[in-house]
């Protein structure tokens, strides 16, 4: 009996490290193991798997032990060289176990820092892809914004286009206008050339230059002239009279408002005749 009893003490010194192995992991079980990168990985998830297969081998492991006891006793004699055979056997199998444990620690150790690698590179490219979002979304921004400023400036050219047909319109019918009052004008040219003496010229300007003659009875040929133009308000406007006319301002007001021209002209020609006489 004192011979199994210092089998039992010799067996537990050999697997001794094997369960510190065992505490230290399980004390880094309690808190979490960090990845390089800073990403947090639940230690406990990743081996709990490992140290319940662990648990089950030492109770395996001594469940063995006791059978060897019971058979040791059962078979026990006096021989003491079968003593140490056995014992030696003993402990053969438990440095044995001890190092099949070392390997399997060892391999886990390993995955746990495959896992931990992996969850860096999985923490790296999820930090690209989240950059690489920001960047689209921007872009997206960008050209809304340059979207919106296009529907603004072709909104912009339709109303500068609009304005531009108006604008040409108006003009378009000023200048029928303006023909139509030239060509009332030349008509009534024509018959104050026979009537009353009277020539009309087109000058530079825009303007037209009214050349009286047969005013003086002692020199028939001598000219009076003036002439007329339409302001920016479309209303006759007098200028570079000869010779000048006090009344002249006076006759263009009442043309102005009444828009009769012949009688304009009737006065205009009494006036220069007047200053002959005068």
């Amino acid at each position: 009996m004192p011979c199994c009893i210092c089998v039992r003490e010799n067996s537990s010194s050999l697997y001794q490290p094997i369960i510190a192995r065992g505490a230290y992991a399980d004390s880094q079980s309690e808190g979490e193991l960090t990845g390089g990168s800073g990403c947090l990985v639940p230690a406990g998830r990743v081996q709990s798997a490992s140290y319940t297969m662990l648990e089950e081998e030492l109770s395996l492991f001594d469940k063995s032990i006791d059978d060897f006891g019971d058979k040791f006793r059962n078979s026990l004699s006096d021989n003491p060289s079968q003593v140490l055979g056995l014992r030696d056997a003993v402990k053969d199998s438990i440095r044995a176990f001890a190092e099949k444990l070392s390997l399997k620690l060892k391999e886990e150790e390993r995955m746990v820092e495959m896992f931990l690698e992996y969850q860096n590179q999985l923490c790296k490219q999820n930090k690209l892809i989240q950059e690489k979002k920001d960047n689209l979304l921007k872009m997206i921004d960008e050209v809304k914004g340059k979207k919106q400023e296009l529907e603004v400036l072709t909104a912009n050219i339709q109303d500068l286009k609009e304005e531009y047909s108006r604008k040409k319109e108006t003009i378009s019918t000023a200048g029928k206008a303006n023909e139509e009052r030239l060509k009332r004008l030349q008509t009534s040219a024509d018959m104050y050339r026979d009537w009353l003496g009277l020539e009309i010229r087109k000058i530079r300007g825009d303007k037209l230059q009214f050349i009286f003659t047969s005013i003086d009875p002692k020199n028939p040929e001598s000219p009076y002239m003036f002439s007329l133009s339409l302001n920016e308000a479309r209303d006759y406007e007098v200028s570079d009279c000869s010779p000048h006319l006090e009344c002249l301002a006076e006759f263009q007001e009442k043309v102005r408002k009444t828009n009769n021209f012949s009688a304009f002209l009737a006065n205009v020609r009494k006036a220069f005749i007047a200053t002959v006489y005068n």
